[in-house]
């Protein structure tokens, strides 16, 4: 099966140079032109790799790899113009997994995607499985949560609510704090659209809802519960 890339970089140049690279290696290619349309591509496409560029207008690539990153454990290729130790260790620290420094070679860059896949598809299966409680996990793989036979799935903020639960086990969560992670600082509508997302998880946890706690005036904590 095709694997699928998101490539996010406002140089039409070279963003069009790379996609023909992978195009050619049988990849299907996303393309996005700023962090802002990255993210929303990436919610709507759930590629197998991204590559983002760092220096880029609406949202830079710095801001969009941790939002990814607080959704999905997707492999991430940063692609920059800067160099030195201090910026891959911020990116790595992020959650990157490669570090691309510009000028690069484009067949290198889909080599490097293509290894980088091959070690991701050859960990075991239950790398990409969370427990979540009571015999309910989640595939982090196709974000869907799984219990017994049934398999449920989560629209985007859901899986980053929960992604976000499981990354603070224990620990209370502010409205602010889960609204700033998961629908940015930008976001200006109601605080309550957090309890309305977290009832709509909750109904489709099945035995595992009652992990997540409500604490009353302060937001929400995800209690470990087996």
């Amino acid at each position: 099966m095709s694997k699928k890339v998101l490539i996010v970089e406002d140089e039409q140049r070279i963003r069009e140079l790379i996609s023909d690279y992978f195009l050619a290696q049988k990849w299907i290619v996303c393309e996005a032109a700023d962090g802002s349309e990255g993210l929303y591509t990436f919610e709507v496409e759930m590629p197998d790799l991204v590559i983002l560029d760092l220096m880029m207008p609406e949202m830079d690539g710095w801001e969009l790899c941790r939002r990814i990153r607080l959704r999905s454990e997707v492999p991430i290729i940063i692609l920059t113009a800067m160099s030195g130790d201090e910026r891959q260790i911020q990116g790595y620290e992020l959650g990157a997994d490669d570090y691309v420094t510009k000028p690069f070679s484009p067949k290198v860059l889909v080599s490097k995607a293509e290894v980088l896949m091959r070690r991701i598809d050859g960990q075991l299966i239950a790398d990409s499985e969370i427990q979540v409680g009571f015999g309910v996990r989640l595939n982090t793989r196709n974000r869907k949560l799984e219990y017994g036979e049934e398999s449920i799935e989560l629209t985007p903020k859901e899986y980053g609510v929960l992604q976000l639960f499981m990354r603070n086990r224990g620990i209370v969560l502010s409205r602010d704090h889960i609204l700033s992670s998961i629908w940015g600082g930008e976001y200006e509508g109601d605080v309550r659209v957090v309890d309305t997302h977290i009832k709509k998880l909750r109904g489709k946890m099945g035995p595992a809802a009652e992990c997540v706690r409500t604490v009353f005036g302060v937001g929400y904590t995800y209690e470990d519960k087996r």
